[in-house]
This record gives C-alpha cells, sequence and structure tokens, in this order.
C-alpha cells in the first residue's frame, strides 16, 4: 500500500479525492515529528514536535482525517517541569526529538533538553526524561529524568513487556538498555545495537517490529539537505542488525529540484485500516518510501472522510494552519499557540489591563532579542511574544500604544525572529543619537560593519542628550556556522514622522515571495496602501538550523534601566496566511 511521508514539514493534507495529499500537514516549524494512532480515542492521530528553546515545548496535535491537525495541549506548559532551561546558554539547545508512545492506557514522551555549551565529553550535556499522562488533552506529568548517554530517547517494548529506550550516542551510533518509565531506574548497561549505516551523524532512532523482524530506524547525514533515512533489522532484538541494501531509503540531497529539503527524523504508526504511514512495507521486506513532494498520489485512503466535523472537541488550542485575529478582550487568555524563547517572567505578559483593554501589556525586559551573545539569557526573560510562521506567503500586523516610551534605548515593535543571532524587526524607539547600537545588552553595544568587515565592540557611556522617537527597522542575521558571506547586520533608523507622534502605530511584516520579507509601518487604523515600507530581509539569513521562523511582538530598555522600565500595549494581533507553496517556485 502506499503511504505518506512523515518529515520535518510532516504531512499538510489537503486533498479533494481520497488518493491525494498535500504537504505539508504541520505547516511551519514542526522539525523531527513523532505520532501514534490511538483507536480507543475515536481513532484519533495525535503528533509532537521538537521545539528547541521555544515554550510551552512539545505540542501535542490531534487529528481523526489526517487532514486537520488541532493544537490539543502542550507536554511542557509548565516552567517548573524544567528549571533549569533559563539557563542553557545556546540558541541551539532546548527540546531535542520527542518520541511520542501510547501503551495501556498511558501517553509517553521520551525526550532530551539539551545544552550545546557544555563539551561533549561532559554527559550531563544530555538531560534526558520522561513524560506521562492519562488525559493526553490536560497537563502532562513533571518529568522523570534518568540517565541516557546520547540524545532523542525512543521508547520500545519487547514481547516481554520490557521497556527498552534507545538514544544516539555522540554521533556514534545507537545504544539502548531497559529502563524503567516511573522510577527513571537504568536496569541494564547499555549496549550498542547499531552504529548506523556509515553516513555521519545519527540520530533520533526509533525501534518497531513486524513480521518477526527488528527494525531500527536512524536519521544520518546531519541536519541539513544532507539529511537521510536509513534503516537495519535483525531476528534478534539484541543485534547483530544488517542495514538494508539500498540504504539510504529516503532523502531529498540528491534531488536538488524539490521544495522540501533536510528530510530526516521520520516515525512510523498504522490506523485502523493496517496502513502504515510513511512507506509502502512489503510483508518480511525493508520499506520503500513515498518520495517526500507536495501533493502525493497513490492506493492509500484516508482514515474516514475529511472534513472540519472530524477536529476533536477536545483541548484548548486552534487548527495548526488558522489564522490569528486577537483583539485581547478582558477576560480571554494568551491564545495557546503563542510562543516565548525560553519560559517566561510571566508577570510581563498581561491581558486587558485597568485604561488598556482589549490589549496585551508587554512589560520591557532588560535583555533585547539578542541578549548578551545572540546565545544566551544567563536566566534572564526577554519580553517577546510570537507565534510560528505557517504560511509561505503570510502577513502578520499589531498595534502598538508606545506611549509610555520616552528615555533613550527603550524599544517595542514587532519581530521576525529565528533565534538570538537571527531576527530582524521593525519598531519604535527614543534615541539621543543616530549613532547606530544596542544589538547586545549593556554598556557593550555594536558599532556598524566597516566596508563588511567585522562588527566592532566598544564600551563606554552612551552619548548624552535629549531623546525622540525614531522608526527602526534593524536586525541580526549570523547562522550557526557564522560564515562571513551569509552574515549581515543592519540598523536603519528614521526619525518619527511628525503627523504619527502621539498615535498608536500599526506595523507589519510580510512575505512578499519565497525569499523576501518585508517590513512597514503607519498610524492605526490604516489600510495596506497606507503603510510605509522601511526596509527588507532575505530569508536566508532566517536559517532554520534547529527552529523555524515566528513573528510576534517584544518591548526591550535594550541593556538600560533594568527590568519593567515601561509598558507598552499589543492590539489587532493579525496573522493572515495567503498561500502554502508545495513547489519549486521556476525563479
Amino acid at each position: 500500500m502506499r503511504l505518506q511521508i512523515l518529515a520535518s514539514l510532516l504531512l499538510y493534507l489537503d486533498c479533494s479525492q481520497a488518493d491525494t495529499l498535500t504537504n505539508p500537514a504541520l505547516p511551519g516549524f514542526h522539525p523531527d515529528p513523532t505520532c501514534i494512532f490511538v483507536a480507543e480515542l475515536n481513532n484519533t492521530f495525535f503528533c509532537t514536535t521538537s521545539t528547541i528553546n521555544w515554550f510551552p515545548s512539545l505540542p501535542i496535535y490531534a487529528s481523526r482525517d489526517l487532514v486537520h491537525w488541532k493544537l490539543v495541549t502542550h507536554a511542557i506548559s509548565r516552567p517548573e517541569q524544567l528549571p533549569i532551561w533559563n539557563y542553557n546558554n545556546r540558541g541551539s539547545s532546548g527540546i531535542y526529538a520527542p518520541t511520542l508512545r501510547y501503551r495501556d492506557g498511558t501517553f509517553i514522551i521520551t525526550c532530551t533538553h539539551a545544552s550545546q555549551a557544555l563539551p561533549d565529553a561532559n554527559l550531563t550535556k544530555w538531560d534526558n526524561f520522561i513524560l506521562q499522562t492519562k488525559d493526553i488533552y490536560g497537563e502532562w506529568d513533571d518529568p522523570v529524568h534518568y540517565y541516557a548517554p546520547g540524545i532523542d530517547p525512543s521508547p520500545f517494548w519487547d514481547d516481554d513487556g520490557v521497556a527498552w529506550i534507545t538514544s544516539t550516542f555522540n554521533g556514534s551510533g545507537v545504544v539502548h538498555a531497559p529502563v524503567n518509565l516511573t522510577t527513571g531506574e537504568v536496569t541494564l548497561p547499555y549496549r550498542w545495537l547499531w552504529i548506523g549505516s556509515g553516513f555521519v551523524t545519527p540520530e533520533a532512532a526509533h525501534v518497531y517490529k513486524k513480521d518477526g523482524w527488528y527494525y531500527t530506524l536512524l536519521a544520518q547525514g546531519g541536519t541539513r539537505e544532507r539529511h537521510q533515512v536509513t534503516m537495519a533489522r535483525s531476528r534478534n532484538f539484541l543485534g547483530p542488525y544488517e542495514g538494508a541494501p539500498n540504504n539510504p531509503l529516503l532523502t531529498a540531497y540528491n534531488n536538488t529540484k524539490s521544495y522540501f529539503q533536510a528530510v530526516g527524523h521520520v516515525d512510523l504508526f498504522q490506523d485502523a485500516q493496517d496502513q502504515w504511514w510513511a512507506f509502502e512495507w512489503p510483508e518480511g521486506e525493508f520499506p520503500i518510501f513515498t518520495n517526500v513532494s507536495g501533493t502525493i498520489t497513490g492506493d492509500f485512503k484516508l482514515p474516514q472522510p475529511s472534513g472540519p466535523e472530524t477536529v476533536p472537541a477536545e483541548g484548548n488550542g486552534q487548527l495548526v494552519d488558522a489564522d490569528d485575529d486577537f483583539d485581547f478582550a478582558p477576560g480571554s487568555q494568551i491564545p495557546t499557540h503563542f510562543l516565548h524563547w525560553r519560559p517566561p517572567i510571566t508577570k510581563n505578559y498581561r491581558v486587558s489591563l485597568e485604561g488598556h483593554k482589549n490589549s496585551l501589556a508587554l512589560r520591557s525586559s532588560m535583555l533585547n532579542l539578542t541578549g548578551f551573545d545572540g546565545d544566551s539569557t544567563n536566566g534572564r526573560g526577554q519580553t517577546m511574544i510570537t507565534r510560528r510562521q505557517s504560511h509561505t506567503i503570510f502577513k502578520f500586523s499589531a498595534e502598538i500604544d508606545w506611549s509610555a516610551l520616552s528615555r533613550d534605548s527603550e524599544e517595542t515593535g514587532i519581530t521576525l525572529f529565528q533565534d538570538q543571532s537571527q531576527h530582524f524587526e521593525i519598531g519604535v524607539i527614543y534615541r539621543s543619537s543616530l549613532e547606530p547600537r544596542n544589538l547586545t545588552a549593556g554598556s557593550l553595544y555594536l558599532l556598524p560593519p566597516n566596508d563588511f568587515g567585522p562588527i566592532a565592540l566598544t564600551t563606554g557611556p552612551l552619548p548624552a542628550g535629549p531623546a525622540k522617537p525614531y522608526i527602526r527597522f534593524g536586525g541580526i542575521g549570523i547562522t550557526q556556522y557564522r560564515l562571513r558571506e551569509q552574515d549581515t547586520w543592519i540598523e536603519k533608523l528614521t526619525e518619527m514622522p511628525e503627523e504619527w507622534i502621539g498615535l498608536k502605530l500599526r506595523f507589519q511584516i510580510e512575505a512578499v515571495n519565497t525569499t523576501h520579507y518585508s517590513f512597514s509601518a503607519g498610524a492605526a487604523g490604516r489600510s495596506d496602501e497606507g503603510l510605509r515600507t522601511f526596509g527588507y530581509t532575505e530569508g536566508r539569513f532566517i536559517v532554520p538550523i534547529f527552529s523555524g521562523a515566528t513573528v510576534g511582538a517584544y518591548a526591550t530598555s535594550s541593556g538600560r534601566y533594568g527590568e519593567g522600565a515601561f509598558e507598552s500595549y499589543i492590539s489587532r494581533w493579525k496573522y493572515t496566511g495567503i498561500r502554502q507553496v508545495i513547489d519549486q517556485p521556476d525563479s
């Protein structure tokens, strides 16, 4: 039978007939998917994905037709579940490659919190843990931590009922051991399961049993375009394992014209008709993957007729590709799908304060969006709230009351944010000087690059003088690889138009095509025609190394005055998805 791929972009099945599917199913930032089918809960599918440094973490999506996916909860929704999280000092740290499973009425997630600033020899950099719940639509228990020498854990129950957990160890291969999922006790030493097929960086191993064979599924080749899926099998769970003769079973690396790239982490599950979702799997043979593309046609059948009425009523979120139109009315809550970069200081986000109804109050952080060094916050918060970019072409806008700003370096606006070293924003800032600065916090500040040379750092007092408002378009795009030709930094200040002073402002970010974003501003209440564009940035400066692009609002005093220096008020938050690109554009 023909089956559908689950990869970094997952399923997005927008189909008009039973044998046609359209990717992606979970659009936008949803890497490392893991999914299950639970017949006891009204034949419902559940998925979760990696979230790296974003909070709340490990979103749980539910669907009954594999077309309409609803966010129903998060497995990590309370900061106290992982109190160390705020102190990881790398933007590439955080929540890695979960595995979601269901057994005997209990939902289980095994996962890793990574602290990438620690050296590989320090095995505490990989904090592995187990989450459980009886009610997948509700809250999850606090994590049970256990020792594992690696990342991306995945549980497997053999015929005797013993739970084994696999991990991938320091890019060397797959290890496994029996683990008590309630106490975290590792009851036998870890032993090698499979070293992989020879490709670099084995990750995210999953074990399955089918037709008397034990299969190990693995991602290899690295996180970027060389990502690929490999597999091995054995008649004995403890091995030895033999790789598939045609490994890799799936990759986009040799198909550079595909719009979908970096396909690697894969999970497999069956539906009520015993169809395996991810590929064709002949009895007693290695699987044959359906290629990843925008439109999939085959002899599969969807689990049930598709329609909005199939969406689970349970849970407190919205459909994964839904638009936003929020006014933050009195008595309302911050929407479930809104995100923070690391767990937030919750008092910095309040809905409909007295005198500011129908708005979200943002209490400013001392740190700006870059933080101390583009990676760390040293436990301090960054006042920013966002949502995923869920469409290739979209518009996002918000109106901002900035009347409380008055001092040099106070700033509020909206941002296109991928991580602390890859973000661009447009907002209003008070400045006593036009000298570019304040990409990092504190008295250390940045001077502009000289003929595209290195950015200079300088110390000393900031320039004195009366501060006045400017429209600021700026940001930083430094990839994890720190390749000079891929880096950019910009700050452009425009004196506030006289007719805008004293008014609420509307700020907008738009993906104008598959390669560029525009940043605009204007007086609140104006149509798009009344907005003025202040700058553009290329998508290559928002490179999805681990997580993906988000859009939202922020407030900062850029390293000065301490926490809570002022409040800005966000209203008419709108996100409109315009188009989902599923094929490589001609140009």
